[in-house]
């Protein structure tokens, strides 16, 4: 197989994300943007926008203000025009949005406003991650549990479909372990460094696909720098004193591509 024939345009990417194209298409264009990640984080961006406004208008169940919802409406159909709309795009969200407070503040009288501070939360994987490390802190502990340092990539690959980055070559794998989860198989490599310790590399199949960039969650006593590329997640796990795992998650993420 040579790769496609009629090279992917922006038109194939605004119906790929309206949903227009036949089966065959859509396999050739996630092979396109398998191989560009920026691309592939653009086109995965409107796909959420698409989705959170298709979800802010059902949710108004149709008690909204007419002329907000018909806005709204508008802006969305718009999206199929081209990216250069990604400002109505963010519009349409806060339309749908507003017209909900609307709705809540003549059900329960006038809000007041305060000031928030949001932080987005990680995927839910990175909690899969977080207690895949904590055991295996309790398996170093505890001398009866023999670790298992034999680690053959293509066999997990073969056995889990999940590609494992390829490791420094100062980094010592110590035990390899395959946990069950909540979205499939997952992979836990215990790995000593030279400058971080003991770390944790996990790698899961969360059920979609997506590009993340490395992007560190502290929690606790753990920290983690989670990514993502195509259908496998990953996430490196340590002491929330290590630092540089935003550089190791980036070191280990480049091997992928």
């Amino acid at each position: 197989m040579t790769g496609t024939i009629d090279p992917v345009t922006d038109a194939d990417l605004d119906a790929y994300v309206d949903d227009q194209l036949d089966v065959s298409r859509r396999i050739e264009v996630e092979a396109f943007l398998s191989a560009r990640p920026e691309e592939a984080a653009r086109v995965m961006s409107d796909l959420r926008m698409r989705d959170e406004l298709r979800v802010a208008l059902a949710g108004s169940g149709g008690m909204a203000r007419p002329v907000t919802t018909d806005a709204a409406r508008r802006l969305e159909r718009g999206l199929a025009r081209g990216r250069i709309f990604g400002v109505l795009q963010r519009a349409a969200a806060v339309a749908a949005f507003v017209a909900a407070g609307w709705l809540a503040n003549g059900i329960v009288g006038p809000m007041s406003v305060t000031r928030v501070v949001a932080s987005p939360q990680p995927p839910a994987y990175v909690d899969e991650a977080v207690r895949a490390h904590r055991t295996t802190l309790v398996r170093e502990s505890m001398s009866s549990q023999a670790e298992a340092p034999n680690y053959n990539a293509g066999e997990i690959r073969a056995a889990t479909a999940i590609v494992m980055p390829s490791l420094p070559n100062d980094w010592k794998v110590r035990d390899v372990q395959v946990y069950p989860s909540r979205f499939g198989p997952s992979v836990e490599m215990a790995v000593e460094t030279k400058e971080m310790g003991l770390v944790s590399l996990f790698a899961i199949r969360p059920g979609t696909f997506d590009v993340v960039k490395p992007t560190v969650a502290p929690s606790g006593d753990i920290s983690s720098a989670y990514f993502q590329i195509g259908e496998v997640a990953y996430a490196v796990v340590a002491q929330s004193q290590v630092r540089d795992l935003d550089r190791a998650a980036e070191t280990l993420a480049r091997t992928l591509y």
